[in-house]
């Protein structure tokens, strides 16, 4: 039975609304008073974690495949996408805080239960997607660093596992301090690589303007909506909606819209984090592949040309170092994430390290397997299959986001004002026209 007041489904009086990650719910206070500067560290860290999926090892092919081959051009279309990003983890931050529930939750409790369980196993299989990504791409580096044989390398992955389960015994603000040191370790290692390339500035710049040669050239258009389309990933708005939950704000309408506010802050200044690395990716790439006349979509290729071609022997290192903090970081988050999503679409509370074993086994055997009969090119279109099962998980979160957070019986005085509700689902539209492309590009071998 659901409320007709607010459509969501009415709960027996002895089973109480869920906590979303119920251990470390609430468990860090933030001041009522003080410096804006104090407030805003007390809400630093969520938007920190959810950056960490927009610079995956899946994102680097297109972002290497776009400089090498089209110079700085495309740097508007990661611009464009991250400023996407940006609206629709606002949302999701703002549905945590206003309604109590995660993205998960809300849709348990907004749909009918066959409509949930399909949603949740979309989902399911999206987180996977991810994971295989993040696995390829921790295997990948471990290779380049260690000469770890990548079926080790996968393997070596579930320790990640453990890892999550050590930071979080420890408190939330340490898995949160972990995820913010390997951002500043990537950061400084493409931070780096752009003084090493010294890209012209005029150039980098004029990058950003948009350029009608992007919908005019067929094949530009295609990375374009590779990176466009593969910007926002699902596990990120279910994650989102959670982690803001973590900090213990005033449970008041006043409390609320000032948590609202900072959180939004948080996730705005991590997210443009995420554009500089991603735009270094493609600075890196055109500066130096694209200004050699070499075409680049393989990271291992991007890791061998790298110290060549700029003559600085450290620059495959740092590429190297950065791809490893990355695979680790999105490897954690996305388990994190698998148990927010099982715990709020199914309400099942498993062992934390039960759950997040089972995530990354799912994901680990698959890389094994098809590196141990197919090797490196197998691993390849693995990845290939992993962004295009994203792709196609998408839109089951966007849409629901979108429709919660503009719907007033649900959030009351958090619902999202009208133009912001048109921009919305304008964005939500816009991503799926353009994962419904990529995915048929894909499977047509466009």
């Amino acid at each position: 039975m659901r409320d007709p007041a607010s459509g969501w489904r009415l709960r027996p009086d002895d089973e109480p609304q869920r906590l979303s990650l119920a251990e470390v719910h609430a468990t860090i206070p933030v001041p009522s008073e003080g410096t804006w500067l104090r407030r805003l560290i007390a809400f630093s860290g969520p938007g920190y974690m959810v950056s960490v999926g927009y610079m995956d090892p899946g994102n680097w092919a297109t972002d290497l495949a776009g400089g090498s081959r089209f110079g700085y051009t495309l740097l508007a279309v990661i611009m464009v996408s991250n400023l996407m990003a940006i609206l629709l983890q606002a949302l999701a931050a703002r549905l945590g805080i206003a309604t109590g529930r995660d993205l998960a939750q809300a849709c348990r409790d907004a749909y009918p239960r066959p409509v949930g369980y399909v949603l949740w196993a979309g989902c399911e299989l999206a987180i996977i997607a991810c994971d295989l990504a993040e696995v390829i791409g921790t295997a990948i580096a471990l290779n380049l660093l260690f000469g770890i044989p990548l079926v080790a390398g996968a393997l070596i992955t579930g320790l990640d596992a453990f890892l999550v389960l050590l930071l979080m015994n420890h408190g939330f603000r340490f898995l949160e301090a972990f995820i913010v040191a390997l951002l500043i370790v990537i950061a400084g290692c493409f931070a780096v690589q752009i003084v090493l390339a010294a890209p012209p500035i005029a150039d980098v710049l004029g990058g950003f303007i948009p350029s009608h040669e992007i919908v005019t050239n067929p094949e530009m258009l295609y990375i374009a909506i590779g990176i466009l389309g593969a910007t926002v990933m699902p596990h990120n708005l279910y994650l989102h909606s959670s982690i803001v939950q973590t900090r213990r704000f005033e449970q008041s309408e006043a409390g609320r819209a000032h948590a609202i506010k900072w959180a939004t802050v948080d996730s705005t200044i991590a997210l443009m984090l995420a554009l500089f690395v991603n735009a270094a990716i493609l600075i890196v790439a055109a500066a130096v592949f694209h200004a050699h006349g070499k075409q680049v979509a393989e990271i291992d290729e991007a890791y061998n040309l790298l110290s060549p071609l700029l003559g600085v022997g450290i620059a495959s290192v740092l590429f190297a170092v950065a791809l490893l903090a990355s695979g680790v970081n999105s490897t954690v988050t996305a388990t994190l994430a698998g148990q927010i999503v099982m715990e709020g679409f199914l309400d099942i509370r498993l062992p934390h390290w039960v759950r997040r074993l089972i995530t990354r086994a799912l994901a680990i055997v698959p890389v094994v397997i098809v590196t141990a009969l197919y090797g490196e090119g197998g691993t390849a279109k693995l990845l290939i299959l992993s962004q295009v099962v994203l792709s196609m998980q998408l839109p089951f979160a966007v849409i629901p986001l979108v429709m919660f957070t503009a719907d007033r019986r649900k959030m009351g005085s958090f619902t999202i004002s009208r133009p912001v509700a048109i921009l919305a689902w304008i964005v939500a539209a816009l991503i799926v026209v353009l994962n419904v492309k990529l995915l048929i590009d894909t499977v047509a071998g466009g």
